[in-house]
Formats: C-alpha cells, sequence, structure tokens
C-alpha cells in the first residue's frame, strides 16, 4: 500500500518571526529535526511564497524541514521603506539567526534566486547547497529588459486587470494555468496600497533606470561578475521556454559558479517548479539528497 502523502494549507503552515524590523511572516512544513531547507520566492505581481512553492511542500517536507520565507515588500510580512531587494538579503540573515539555523540548503524562483546567490556570496559557509529557478546571470544573446519584465513595468506603472494577464501569460508556456482564481487573488494582493508602491519602487521604467545608473557608478562589481566566489555545489533549473529570464542567461553562471550544473525542463517557462511541477520536484530532490 502506498502511504498517502500530507498535504498542508497556507493557514495551517503559516508562522511569524518577530525581529528588530518588523515581523517575518513564514511556511513551514516538515520534521523539525530535519535538515533546513529555505525556499525563496520570485517578485512580480501579488508574489508569495505561498504561490510559489505551497504545492511543492508536499515532496520536499518528506526529507527537509521546509521554511518558506515571506519576503519584505510583497504584501504579507511587514512592509518595508527599502526597495524590496536591498531589504531581501538583511531579511534572510535576520531570518536565519531567529532560528538558530547556521547552514541551509536555498532553493530560489527568480529574484530568490539572486537572494540566494548572494546570500551565498557573503556567507559561504552559511549554504550548503543551493538550486536556482530562472532568474539569475546575465542575458548574453536576449535583448534586455525582456518581455516579461517590460509587461511588468507596464503593469507597475498602470495597473489594469489587462495588463496583469498579459504578464501573467509571459510566465508560463501554457496560458491555462492562468486560471481566473489565479487572477483575482494576484489583483487583490498587487494593487493593495503599500504593497503597490514597494513594487514601483522596484519595478517602474524609472526606478530600473536608476538602479541602471547606480550600477554603473557603483565601485562595487555586480553579484553576477562574482559568482566564482559561490562555493555551495548549484543546480541551475530553467523553463526552457522562459520569456522572463531566457535561458542564455544560464551561460555565466553555467561556467563561472565553480560546481554547477544546468538542468532544462521543456514546454516549461519562468515557474518551472509549478508548470513541470513533477519533473522539477524529481530533479531538486535528487540534487539535494544526493551523497557529498
Amino acid at each position: 500500500m502506498i502511504a498517502a502523502v500530507r498535504t498542508w494549507t497556507a493557514e495551517q503552515t503559516l508562522r511569524e518571526l518577530d525581529t528588530e524590523d518588523g515581523v517575518l511572516r513564514y511556511h513551514e512544513a516538515g520534521d523539525a529535526d530535519a535538515p533546513p531547507l529555505l525556499m525563496l520566492h520570485g517578485s512580480g505581481p501579488g508574489v508569495t511564497g505561498w504561490r510559489n512553492f505551497g504545492e511543492n511542500l508536499p515532496v520536499f517536507a518528506e526529507h527537509f524541514r521546509c521554511l518558506v520565507l515571506e519576503l519584505p515588500g510583497f504584501g504579507v510580512s511587514d512592509p518595508t521603506d527599502q526597495h524590496p531587494m536591498v531589504a531581501a538579503l538583511p531579511s534572510v540573515g535576520r531570518f536565519l539567526d531567529g532560528l538558530g539555523l547556521d547552514r541551509v540548503d536555498v532553493v530560489g524562483n527568480s529574484m530568490g534566486g539572486v537572494v540566494a546567490t548572494r546570500l551565498a556570496i557573503a556567507e559561504p559557509d552559511r549554504v550548503r547547497r543551493m538550486v536556482t529557478v530562472g532568474g539569475i546571470g546575465q542575458a548574453i544573446f536576449s535583448p534586455s529588459p525582456g518581455e516579461g519584465l517590460n509587461l511588468l513595468m507596464e503593469f507597475t506603472e498602470s495597473p489594469s486587470r489587462e495588463r496583469l494577464v498579459q504578464w501573467l501569460h509571459s510566465m508560463v508556456h501554457d496560458r491555462s494555468l492562468v486560471t481566473e482564481e489565479m487572477v483575482e487573488q494576484r489583483w487583490t494582493q498587487a494593487t493593495e496600497p503599500s504593497t503597490l508602491a514597494a513594487a514601483r519602487r522596484m519595478y517602474s521604467r524609472a526606478a530600473l533606470e536608476g538602479m541602471g545608473r547606480a550600477a554603473a557608478r557603483s565601485p562595487e562589481p555586480p553579484y553576477w561578475a562574482m559568482l566564482h566566489r559561490v562555493r555551495a555545489r548549484t543546480l541551475l533549473t530553467w523553463g526552457r521556454d522562459d520569456r522572463v529570464s531566457p535561458l542564455d542567461m544560464a551561460l555565466v553562471p553555467m561556467r563561472t559558479i565553480p560546481d554547477a550544473e544546468l538542468h532544462v525542463l521543456p514546454r516549461c517557462g519562468h515557474w518551472a517548479m509549478i508548470e513541470q511541477k513533477a519533473a522539477w520536484e524529481a530533479v531538486v530532490l535528487a540534487f539535494l539528497t544526493r551523497a557529498d
């Protein structure tokens, strides 16, 4: 007889951690004594950690203590006055310190993958293994910003349901995954005033142009130029049909992260953990549980 796989609701797994910079909310599933697996969501209208990874928890919680952090600026954890990307890495540090975790495996989708990579560069002893889902690296052949990011900027500057649907369609290969329920959930959260204000600090055209100018003046190299400092074994997972972070972005991290491997999923857009759920879970679980 095959044992039933346990499932959870968002309400059952939701936890809170008080920190000096506000409350961080997260979802926890799995045995408290199992190896910790930190899961970091991406960005975009109405995103949450639960919406990115909630459906993957039954598989990973069989092996890990899964911790899905809700990053500040996306409407679940306490809001932040900072740019959400600037606030993300310190919030991860406060979260791990608050839970007393010295070393974790990390899975990061898109922006979450960038945050995971920056953590692995800044604190190499803190990350054992890292899995990214699109998003990291630098476009080599594709135009930048790409289609998905342009649609995200259009929605952020002038939100409408039509623009939200257009952006959601750019996230997937199979448009049937974009349901009316998804649109409604995303619309409600994305247009909440503090969440929309945070999104405009991040994804308005003026904000992105300002970030580009600031990066050009900065004495520090961009994170993707420091990927050789990543010591964690790394699995790059990518949708072959990703229109947000095109596949050629994988070339830089694949070549410069010392211990990196790449798995490309066909008929798959930016949300590999959702659109090719079973295949993605099998590849990631095999990587994370492989003997050292």
